[in-house]
């Protein structure tokens, strides 16, 4: 076995349609997780049992079912159900953004919630309000606290994008597993794919540790 990477290179245009693919669903993913994880977390932490109820339900229901099964009911059972076809990419951003709204509003609740109860009779006592209380007090300290688990979620949602090959998507693994049944080059073709995922997700824990490192300094941590 001699490993020749030449092929990836005259191939170029095809392997990158899958690595902007893997991008675009990463991107949609990611924000209506971080929407569904910051509404998840608000009604858990609602002072009403009913909102506080449909929170964790929401919460333990997605996060409790494999994202592959999310992805499998939405793309072959919603059309059973409604008449309506979605399409690859439709089901898959939909199933990883429930799967990563359950995990992002654990998150976001966690760390809400380790604020010390003096921050908030702190920012009451000079006249904040709810909004503004979290806004300038809570919020930014929040984040700091969540850093790392959320920066965690981040790379997972990531990774579990290629999942979305086997439902025909055109992310990069898809497009990896047609390149590697074509030129029957499946251990240049794979590694590539590894390859590619452990840079980029290299490149978001070093951005999330410069943050950190930066929030550190400017709150005087």
């Amino acid at each position: 076995m001699q490993w020749d990477f030449s092929f990836l290179l005259e191939q170029r245009d095809f392997i990158l349609k899958g690595f902007f693919g893997t991008l675009r669903l990463a991107a949609i993913s990611l924000v209506f997780g971080m929407i569904l994880g910051l509404l998840a977390a608000a009604l858990r932490l609602s002072p009403f049992r009913a909102l506080q109820f449909i929170g964790a339900a929401f919460v333990e229901l997605f996060r409790n079912i494999p994202v592959l099964v999310q992805m499998f009911w939405f793309y072959f059972t919603v059309p059973i159900i409604t008449g309506w076809q979605p399409d690859a990419l439709a089901a898959a951003a939909t199933a990883l953004s429930l799967y990563g709204g359950a995990y992002f509003g654990e998150i976001f609740r966690s760390g809400i919630q380790s604020i010390e109860r003096p921050q908030w009779d702190g920012a009451r006592a000079i006249g904040f309000g709810y909004r503004m209380t979290m806004r300038h007090v809570i919020l930014p300290q929040a984040f700091r606290r969540i850093l790392p688990a959320f920066t965690n979620e981040v790379m997972e949602v990531i990774k579990s994008t290629s999942v979305a090959s086997t439902i025909a998507y055109g992310e990069i693994l898809y497009s990896a597993k047609v390149l590697s049944d074509q030129e029957f080059r499946p251990i240049e073709t794979y590694t590539a794919v590894g390859a590619f995922f452990i840079g980029s997700l290299l490149l978001i824990a070093l951005g999330s540790s410069l943050l950190e490192r930066r929030l550190r300094v400017t709150m005087g941590a």
